[in-house]
């Protein structure tokens, strides 16, 4: 999408036009980050890439690396998504968005199945490692493109990330923990995440409603049980990551919760099993409270937030209420108030803003615009 449709988009939203979110806003706020975020970070050499830092310098790579490229892609796909005319404008921009993400793939990687790398492929880069929750958020993303579009290409490439994921389940019997699905290929990183297992549980849970193939669930299941055995809390939140000697990295990171969150709808959808939507309530509660109640949650990266916020209003999309899309809204609020700078670009004090950050407040005012009914096709 070219900026100077954008800022028709945003001049017509500021007269007025409104979308069906239940919270009455119009839709210029979305399209205003998006704005600045194509206007700063995109290359235009025709790759549909984006740089990763704004201001640029000398020393930058001239594209950026996976993770917030996909947040990106995710952006754009959450912008088309919502009702009417201001989404349908963000097709073509999408379209060359996910032909973009094909520059991270690899038809090989160290277990022997295709995945996106860190860095694009030559002959624009080097390629580098892969990370398994990369490419956990793009697998979600084919899963929500496939559930909008219907596309059977989309839900082919997530199959296909989901062998890979499969293929990064840890065989060490001498680990603390044995299972759990490797945060990287990198040798020197044995790490085991909540980020790199309850993502795959959250795509297995889809594709086994989506294909009725039940390894799916088996698979999304195994993911899920080894997380909550190994890196939930006594308190219900969930730690960080299991290192190689034993040690629990105990921080807690919003998208950390969300994700469980949005697993155990899912699960409770696919099985009917009240003891999920049980267990997603619960999480929702002891991290709002830690969270948002706790005022933690501004000082969680918004890429974070754009994941644990979405993963709410899918389970508010079930039980009903305003709770969680409210504290989404207010969070938005502040973020356009306090950490716009004059670019109209996400900015925190003491460095240079980031792709991945604009592009999740894209994210989070792009889906309090979509028609709320449609909540259940997030993650």
């Amino acid at each position: 999408m070219t900026v100077g449709l954008s800022a028709t988009v945003v001049a017509n939203a500021a007269a007025g036009q409104r979308g069906p979110g239940n919270d009455g806003a119009t839709f210029d706020r979305a399209l205003a980050w998006h704005a600045a975020l194509e206007r700063c970070f995109a290359v235009a050499d025709g790759t549909g890439l984006y740089r990763e830092y704004h201001p640029p310098e000398p020393q930058d790579e001239p594209y950026s690396t996976e993770w917030p490229f996909s947040q990106a892609h995710i952006a754009l796909l959450d912008l088309a998504m919502i009702h009417g005319t201001t989404g349908r404008r963000f097709a073509p921009a999408l379209a060359k968005v996910r032909a973009a993400q094909g520059r991270y793939w690899s038809k090989t990687s160290t277990t022997g199945r295709a995945g996106h790398l860190a860095k694009v492929l030559p002959p624009l880069g080097h390629g580098d490692d892969l990370y398994y929750d990369d490419n956990e958020w793009v697998g979600l993303a084919e899963i929500q493109y496939h559930l909008f579009r219907r596309d059977p290409v989309s839900l082919r490439n997530a199959r296909d990330i989901f062998e890979l994921i499969r293929s990064g389940w840890s065989n060490d019997k001498s680990l603390a923990s044995p299972g759990g699905v490797r945060w990287t290929q990198k040798k020197d990183n044995g790490d085991r995440n909540t980020v790199s297992n309850m993502p795959a549980a959250e795509m297995g849970v889809r594709l086994y409603m989506i294909t009725g193939d039940r390894s799916y669930l088996d698979d999304a299941l195994r993911f899920y049980h080894w997380t909550n055995a190994t890196l939930q809390q006594p308190d219900g939140l969930y730690a960080d990551h299991l290192k190689t000697n034993g040690l629990v990295e105990k921080r807690v990171w919003s998208y950390n919760q969300g994700v469980p969150v949005g697993v155990n709808v899912l699960l409770w959808r696919a099985t009917h099993k009240p003891e999920y939507l049980a267990a997603a309530r619960r999480i929702a509660a002891v991290s709002h409270t830690h969270l948002v109640t706790g005022s933690r949650i501004d000082n969680q990266p918004p890429p974070f937030n754009a994941i644990y916020f979405k993963n709410l209003l899918l389970l508010e999309h079930e039980i009903g209420g305003r709770r969680y899309r409210e504290a989404m809204r207010a969070y938005a609020d502040r973020m356009w108030h306090i950490n716009r700078n004059k670019e109209g670009l996400v900015h925190f004090p003491g460095r240079r803003s980031e792709l991945i950050d604009t592009a999740a407040l894209v994210q989070i005012e792009a889906v309090l615009q979509w028609n709320p009914l449609d909540w259940s096709l997030l993650y």
